[in-house]
């Protein structure tokens, strides 16, 4: 056993070389060429690429909106195999539960694939069945990857801006929990009591007598992808309001759940008798109480252009690496603010603005949670499809009527009364306190006691620019001190002499001359640069 899974990972790690040679990944890896070869290494490659993709915040721009062009639907496994899964699964025959299987499954992608199945009791559902032996060949395609970041130049890659093999962890994790069923069931039963009464809001039932780790059996639901316009239009769906409910709930998803759908693409969202139907629970997103708070303020402190205010929600909500340089944040959001600053809600592009900036978080230091960078890819889809739709839809404007709201309705005027007096004491305590500092500063000044101190943070141009100076300057000292030495040398009659003049001398002369040609070559260099 152990030398068959010795032969595996020789097959393809070769497998895996040639690939990589075939791209050329020794010139470099360009955004383009990481998804060509993510698509030519299979199933669980591709898989990788999608959770990659949800790294804004640490992967460059260019490599997310790359990888999320890659293709989920790939080629369906064998029905023989379906039938196997499920079996093992089961420890019995599938006959047992069920009454039939299409053996055509409605769709197939890198973890699973499903098909429409009729329970022994008559009902109608879908069966998701996880793909034979996926979670041992994504373990080991992990490690053969780690192994492979190791070997990868550091030169024109993506090697050069990431941590890859901190990133392949995150993955692995993120991976493990959607190939586990029945984590994806607790989802869709926390999912339906988050929407439970929200009547234009529907969530298959779930069949957990019948759902194991790797296989899931949920009702079938009829209807159309909520981005089939002509569909929608021929049952007499309003769009608009179509497009409304849907980001209406998806807000209320993560406003008041913490708890949301981070995968709603079209074929994710139907639209069935009158309601918005989710489904596929595998990946979803969390935000903490904390998290929520610190991105209403954030919020917030955009409406009002509070540069300082974002500054310190940003650094209190991320984690950081190394020392912020926090004048350079400030500087770049309040560029961000000034940009965005004089336009109305309605034309505001929340999915350039969030991607700047996570832009400049990721040029800061600052990574986000979990929770944050799964939101950026459920908008990101959510954008996706109201362009199709509802183009005139702005989620910014809902978002912020729902910001609104919950202000008014969570409102506890005895809290915020007893908050407002306890700021204005504070500030009443502060104010009193300010004529006997002043008189302690003025007298010290006047003993000469006074002292200031002072941090200075420069620009990496000033910086250089200061060294190449103090650098100048000693080196005009040191010619200064050689010539000045070796004409008073050359008064003497030192011996030996070279050219009628003392060889001390003469040296001292040289390296003076060595130094101006080094100082005038390297500035005409510079210059020239």
């Amino acid at each position: 056993m152990e030398e068959k899974a010795k032969m595996d990972n020789r097959s393809r790690t070769k497998e895996i070389r040639q690939v990589l040679f075939r791209n050329h990944i020794t010139r470099g890896v360009t955004p383009e060429k990481l998804r060509i070869i993510l698509e030519e290494l299979g199933p669980t490659y591709i898989k990788i690429g999608q959770i990659m993709s949800l790294h804004s915040d640490i992967l460059p721009r260019a490599y997310c909106d790359e990888l999320v062009k890659l293709n989920s639907d790939v080629a369906p496994m064998p029905f023989s195999e379906v039938e196997e899964v499920i079996n093992r699964s089961y420890r019995e025959d599938w006959h047992q539960v069920f009454a039939s299987i299409d053996p055509e499954p409605l769709g197939s992608a890198s973890i699973a694939q499903v098909h429409r199945a009729r329970l022994l009791t008559g009902e109608d559902v879908v069966v998701k069945v996880q793909r034979k032996g996926i979670y041992d060949t994504m373990a080991r395609d992990i490690g053969l990857l780690h192994r492979v970041v190791r070997l990868m130049p550091s030169v024109g890659g993506i090697k050069n801006v990431v941590d890859l093999g901190m990133i392949l962890d995150e993955m692995w994790t993120v991976a493990q929990e959607e190939m586990d069923f029945l984590k994806e069931a607790a989802n869709i039963e926390e999912f339906t009591r988050n929407n439970y009464g929200i009547v234009y809001v529907r969530v298959p039932r779930l069949y957990r007598e019948h759902t194991t780790s790797r296989v899931l059996v949920m009702e079938y639901v009829g209807g159309c992808a909520i981005n089939d316009r002509e569909h929608l239009l021929s049952r007499g769906y309003d769009l608009n309001e179509v497009g409304r409910k849907f980001v209406n709930n998806y807000i209320k998803q993560v406003m008041d759940d913490g708890f949301f759908h981070a995968d709603p693409h079209p074929g994710n969202v139907k639209v069935h008798d009158g309601k918005i139907v989710w489904i596929d629970m595998g990946m979803m997103g969390r935000l903490s109480a904390r998290d929520k708070a610190l991105m209403e303020r954030a919020v917030r402190a955009i409406a009002v252009s509070d540069i300082s205010s974002l500054e310190s929600t940003i650094l209190e909500l991320c984690e950081t690496k190394g020392k912020v340089d926090e004048g350079r944040l400030y500087r770049e959001l309040r560029t961000l603010i000034e940009r965005y600053g004089k336009m109305s809600l309605g034309n505001i592009d929340i999915i350039d603005f969030f991607m700047q900036v996570l832009e400049i978080m990721k040029e800061n230091g600052l990574k986000l949670p979990h929770g944050m960078t799964m939101l950026a890819r459920g908008l990101n889809h959510m954008q996706g499809v109201l362009t199709e739709i509802s183009p005139e839809i702005n989620m910014v404007e809902i978002a912020a009527a729902r910001i609104r709201e919950n202000a008014i309705e969570h409102l506890d005027l005895k809290k915020e009364v007893k908050r407002g007096g306890k700021k204005l004491y504070t500030a009443a305590y502060k104010t009193v306190e300010i004529p006997p500092l002043l008189k302690s500063v003025l007298e010290e000044y006047l003993k000469g006691q006074a002292q200031v101190n002072m941090k200075l943070d420069t620009t990496r141009e000033m910086t250089d620019l200061l060294r190449r100076l103090v650098r100048n300057i000693v080196m005009g000292l040191w010619v200064m001190a050689l010539l000045i030495g070796s004409s008073i040398i050359c008064t003497t009659d030192m011996r030996p002499r070279l050219l009628g003049i003392p060889a001390l001398g003469f040296f001292g002369f040289m390296m003076a001359f060595v130094i101006c040609l080094y100082i005038f070559i390297r500035h005409w260099l510079t210059r020239n640069k």
